[in-house]
């Protein structure tokens, strides 16, 4: 496969307009392809059909219709938050008024209405973004009418476990990144319920207990980081790093976490960073350098309490990232 096609597949994939998964079975139909006319010389090359001359006409797609499927997806999106708006309204406006059985019938209808338009345009199989993003709001829904369902401790863990068991399958059935976002959302929730409700003594301290929630996103970050081999990897490792960042935050919160909370809010970046330089997806770059600018200066400051030592700090890891710029400039260029 020519590296052109490579890097034009990589552009179009950091644009948004493709999938990765796409983008990998058009470099898999291009390789079985090299590899066919290899094995046969003889073999005609598909430009070389008859066919060619009609081929653009058929490909070519009528404004009115591109504008009718753009107009389609933009009221379903638009139709999707109108019903999660109005469910949160009608919520919050009457929520003391509201009985036990009435906020288990708003959440469950809102749940069932966003998930069955989903389903059935997925079944359709048409429009996979936006049922992919009617999806994501389903989960979340039906997790919180769990939660109002069984309340308390119980209703909280249940409520994730509905709503991670719906992203996942969701995930599984539509690869859609939007589903991607909702399951990091969904195990954030998680990682906070289970510190706060099950795994933190009533008589222990927040500020203990946020080591407990670092180590918890740490996990959700080795969770995004194996889901990036199997589904769209640009949106599975940004997430992992988010999570980097998350546990970096609970660190800081924790008793004398400074140290974990740099090397964490380090690691994840670091990783990011030689994944941009592998791949050239800006992305990386972007969440990668967004974490250090915040966690650098957050914990050189804890550490150091003194804002010397802080600038201090960042010269010597500017220092030693432009020190391996140039080694890496060199190396490249001696190559």
């Amino acid at each position: 496969m020519s590296s052109r096609l490579d890097d034009e597949l990589s552009r179009l994939v950091s644009a948004g307009v493709l999938r990765q998964y796409q983008a990998d079975s058009i470099r898999d139909a291009a390789d079985a392809e090299i590899d066919a006319a290899l094995a046969d010389p003889g073999r005609p090359h598909p430009s070389a059909g008859p066919a060619e001359p009609a081929e653009p006409a058929k490909r070519k797609t009528p404004p009115v219709a591109v504008h009718t499927n753009a107009l389609v997806e933009v009221l379903g999106y638009v139709g999707g938050a109108l019903l999660l708006g109005a469910v949160a309204l009608l919520t919050l406006a009457n929520w003391g008024e509201m009985g036990r059985a009435a906020r288990i019938s708003t959440g469950a209808t809102a749940a069932v209405v966003l998930l069955g338009v989903a389903v059935v345009l997925a079944l359709l199989g048409r429009r996979a973004q936006l049922s992919a993003a009617l999806a994501s709001l389903g989960c979340c829904v039906a997790g919180f009418a769990t939660f109002v369902a069984i309340e308390g401790e119980a209703g909280r863990v249940a409520g994730v476990v509905v709503a991670l068991a719906l992203a996942a399958g969701g995930l599984w059935w539509l690869k859609e990144s939007s589903l991607l976002v909702a399951t990091f959302g969904i195990l954030a929730v998680g990682v906070l319920v289970i510190t706060s409700d099950v795994l933190t003594p009533d008589a222990g301290s927040a500020a203990n207990s946020a080591g407990i929630a670092g180590t918890g996103f740490i996990i959700v970050a080795f969770v995004f980081a194996m889901l990036g081999l199997v589904r769209d990897q640009v949106t599975s490792w940004s997430l992992a790093g988010a999570a980097m960042f998350s546990s970096s935050i609970c660190w800081l919160v924790q008793e004398r976490g400074e140290i974990m909370a740099l090397a964490v809010g380090t690691a994840g970046p670091a990783a990011l960073l030689v994944a941009y330089g592998r791949t050239r997806r800006s992305a990386y770059a972007v969440v990668g350098c967004a974490i250090l600018l915040v966690i650098w200066p957050l914990s050189l400051y804890q550490l150091t309490d003194n804002l010397a030592g802080v600038a201090i700090g960042l010269v010597v890891a500017s220092g030693v990232l432009l020190l391996a710029v140039l080694m890496l400039s060199r190396r490249r260029s001696n190559e």
